[in-house]
């Protein structure tokens, strides 16, 4: 039997794309170092304020988003891992351990209210809910300032489980914020039965909004609905005090984006 060639041999064992083979070994050393800082607890909550329509624009809350460092001290691009991990054990794991230095942050700063991202998914979760149930036997209770963000999306993949949940909390005072509201087509008869006490507008319905006519009768409708069923309407992704003014005048209650403030690991 005729043997095969050495370029033959080298052919079947490469990948036949090197690009595609390049970015899965990115991305698999990217997992590694997300992974080793979690469990170094390399992990930091930088805060960009929510502020009220009100003259000053006063703060309401802070939205936490985690950073993870790698060896060197600097931060992983969230951009690079959040899409792979969202719906992995590795996503509960990011989402548990923003819960827990939220919670200390919360401690560290009386006067503060917080929100924290969560998926539908890490409701049920064992390592979340060990954080949010130590949190919530502890004498120091914290939780009435304490504000859970779940996207649309996550949301209606399991509504009966953020239901459910909603129902159990409601006596420790948590806040639910619906975030991305109008991205994922929430199907309103939902509304009727989430406990969220606000939703965060998409920030493709605030652009440029001073200007475009099709995302101010979008973003009107989208703030009266969340009035009808008495929640708080915060627009964001806001960048300009255009965008600002307008979004106030139709109704919106809290504004944020980068005109406001950037994300900053201090208050």
């Amino acid at each position: 039997m005729a043997m095969k060639s050495n370029s033959a041999a080298w052919d079947d064992q490469t990948p036949r794309d090197p690009l595609g083979y390049a970015v899965s070994v990115r991305d698999r050393d990217v997992l590694s170092m997300v992974r080793r800082a979690l469990e170094a607890e390399h992990c930091q909550l930088a805060m960009q304020p929510v502020r009220t329509s009100k003259p000053g624009y006063p703060v309401a809350f802070y939205e936490c988003l985690i950073r993870l460092m790698d060896e060197t001290g600097r931060v992983i691009p969230a951009a690079q891992f959040m899409g792979e991990v969202e719906e992995t054990s590795l996503g509960r794991d990011i989402d548990a351990a923003s819960l827990k230095f939220a919670f200390q942050l919360l401690k560290q700063n009386p006067s503060i209210r917080l929100s924290v991202n969560v998926s539908a998914r890490s409701l049920g979760d064992a390592a979340w809910r060990r954080v949010l149930d130590s949190e919530l036997a502890s004498a120091a209770l914290h939780a009435d300032r304490m504000i859970l963000e779940i996207s649309e999306d996550s949301a209606m993949q399991l509504p009966e489980v953020v239901i459910r949940f909603m129902e159990e909390m409601q006596p420790f005072g948590l806040a639910f914020a619906l975030d991305d509201f109008g991205a994922g087509m929430t199907a309103f008869r939902y509304l009727k039965d989430f406990f969220f006490d606000l939703v965060k507008i998409n920030s493709h319905f605030t652009r440029n909004i001073d200007k475009d006519p099709d995302n101010q009768v979008l973003a009107k409708a989208l703030i009266t609905v969340a009035h009808q069923f008495e929640m708080f309407a915060v627009a964001g992704g806001v960048e300009s005090q255009a965008e600002a003014d307008f979004l106030i005048s139709i109704g919106a209650d809290c504004v944020q984006g980068y005109h406001f403030g950037v994300p900053k690991f201090s208050i």
